[in-house]
């Protein structure tokens, strides 16, 4: 469970995964060392995963999002990891879930432009054995895109 100082600190790193320590430490009120073993314990524990950096993505070359929804012929043992193993190694695909309900996953696809994502749909996507459907829509306007999480600390008991 996370307290009220490591709500904190997480809070402000997501905003800025390369505040310096001493500056954080500040924004948090409490001692360098004692928010630095806390980084390195929710590292440890894998609450934090990985630093990173955001890209624009018109800018960097993978302005056209498309929301993909795959059925499945099947729900074999084999056909869903079969599906989930293809789909990890598309670089098109920045993420996959899998849902409950009348579709088996959820994708977020990231290309250049309409023709790239038609290029990947027929000689990629469609391509997996075991796809009987797939539905496409192109994101037009993003007007909420975040990777933050509002992070609550637990209750006080």
């Amino acid at each position: 469970m996370l307290d009220d100082l490591d709500a904190r600190i997480l809070n402000e790193m997501q905003k800025d995964a390369r505040i310096p320590l001493n500056d954080l430490a500040e924004k948090v009120s409490s001692s360098r060392s004692a928010v630095w073993r806390r980084i390195q314990k929710m590292e440890d524990e894998g609450i934090i995963k990985q630093h990173t950096i955001l890209l624009d993505p018109d800018k960097a070359g993978v302005g056209v999002m498309v929301i993909a929804q795959v059925k499945m012929q099947a729900h074999s043992r084999d056909s869903l990891p079969h599906f989930i193993e293809k789909v990890q190694n598309f670089r098109e695909v920045i993420e996959c879930h899998t849902l409950m309900g009348d579709v088996d996953f959820f994708l977020k696809i990231r290309v250049k432009d309409v023709q790239a994502y038609e290029d990947f749909f027929w000689n990629s996507l469609s391509q997996i054995e075991g796809v009987r459907e797939i539905n496409s829509a192109i994101a037009l306007t993003a007007w909420k895109d975040t990777t933050n999480l509002h992070i609550e600390p637990r209750a006080a008991k």
